[in-house]
């Protein structure tokens, strides 16, 4: 009886042992997987941090090089910009310096002829130094023909033309725009007809006798019907020089050489 109850002690030991022996194996595969798990989840966490980065280094990356582009290809326009200001500035200077060479260092006065101003009316006056300030100085190149409406224009009173003394067509006297053109156009005429290679293309009379020249020496202007024309064949440049006074309007033409 006693040996029986040995055997249940000693089976009760062993199963025991046992148990311990499962739940000790159990726990430490659960610690394992449980620190197993852990890794993994930090190395998947380090895993995304990395790619993370990776991106935004790619990113910053990508945009330094394309701010870097950018500062390139400002600065390549930029001095395009440059060389094209300067290529300009170049050819503006290489121009002038042969405007400076071309141009004529001598004139020669070839003709010069006045009339004589018939009234003192101020309109009249001031009609006359307006064309007059507008011709002067003109210049007439050789084989050009040279237009006296093309030149000094229509007279209009934004121009600060007045008006004064015209004949209509009929030859009546009449007050317009411009009046005393005419003497101006008349004086240029007859200092053009002492030169032999400039020739009158366009010449019309005044329909009444002007007081400021003998007939058939007058040329009369009307901006859209009558013209004073005539073309330069001398071989040179004319310029014209229109000078008035209180007393007289004189036309001077130089020859350029």
């Amino acid at each position: 009886m006693k040996n029986k109850y040995w055997i249940y002690i000693i089976a009760f030991i062993i199963i025991g042992f046992i148990i311990y022996f499962f739940i000790s194996n159990t726990n430490t595969n659960s610690q394992n997987y449980n620190a197993t798990k852990t890794e993994a989840i930090q190395n998947n966490v380090n895993i995304e941090e990395v790619d993370k980065k990776s991106e935004e280094n790619k990113y910053l990356n990508t945009n330094s090089n394309n701010d870097s582009k950018a500062e390139k290809i400002d600065e390549q326009n930029t001095n395009q910009d440059q060389h094209s200001q300067n290529s300009q500035s170049n050819n503006e200077n290489q121009n002038l310096s042969n405007t400076n060479q071309n141009s004529p260092s001598n004139e020669e006065e070839i003709a010069s002829f006045s009339t004589k101003i018939y009234t003192k009316d101020a309109n009249r006056q001031k009609n006359i130094s307006i064309t007059c300030s507008t011709l002067n100085d003109t210049l007439v190149e050789n084989g050009q023909t040279f237009s006296f409406c093309g030149t000094v224009g229509p007279a209009t009173s934004s121009k600060g033309y007045q008006k004064a003394d015209i004949f209509d067509a009929k030859g009546n006297k009449k007050h317009g725009l411009g009046g005393g053109n005419c003497q101006i156009s008349t004086t240029l005429y007859n200092a053009v007809l002492s030169v032999p290679t400039l020739n009158v293309t366009e010449r019309h009379p005044h329909s009444n006798k002007v007081p400021y020249i003998q007939s058939g020496k007058d040329a009369a202007v009307a901006y859209g019907s009558y013209d004073f024309k005539f073309r330069n064949n001398s071989g040179n440049t004319i310029k014209i020089k229109a000078l008035p006074t209180e007393n007289d309007i004189t036309i001077k033409l130089l020859k350029l050489s």
